[in-house]
């Protein structure tokens, strides 16, 4: 599985979004990001795991405890997949308005 299919993957998940969305103010221990989901705290350490797989979180561990946070990388990685639409779509609005400045021209 590539990179972006397994960040793809990690983020069908409407939990691990969450997850992912939790860590967005800073790095967080299983049991911060437990308190706040309304599922357990092994289920919390099993989706950890799978973005921590797909590149979009990492993880420090200070003691006993594994702080984690976002993982900058892989969210570059799918900003990167989703701007080369975004750079389609605005190539197709180019032809399209080349296109009616022609036909523009063309009933004058």
């Amino acid at each position: 599985m590539g990179e972006i299919d397994r960040v793809m993957s990690a983020l069908t998940d409407p939990t691990r979004r969450r997850v992912l969305e939790s860590l967005r103010s800073g790095p967080r221990t299983v049991g911060d990001i437990a308190e706040s989901q309304p599922v357990s705290r092994p289920a919390i350490s099993q989706h950890l795991r799978v973005l921590n797989e797909a590149g979009l979180v990492k993880f420090d561990r200070v003691g006993r405890q594994n702080f984690y946070s976002l993982d900058h990388s892989g969210l570059a990685e799918l900003r990167s997949y989703v701007d080369s639409f975004w750079v389609d779509v605005l190539e197709a609005f180019q032809q399209a308005a080349i296109i009616e400045k022609a036909k523009g021209r063309k009933t004058s």
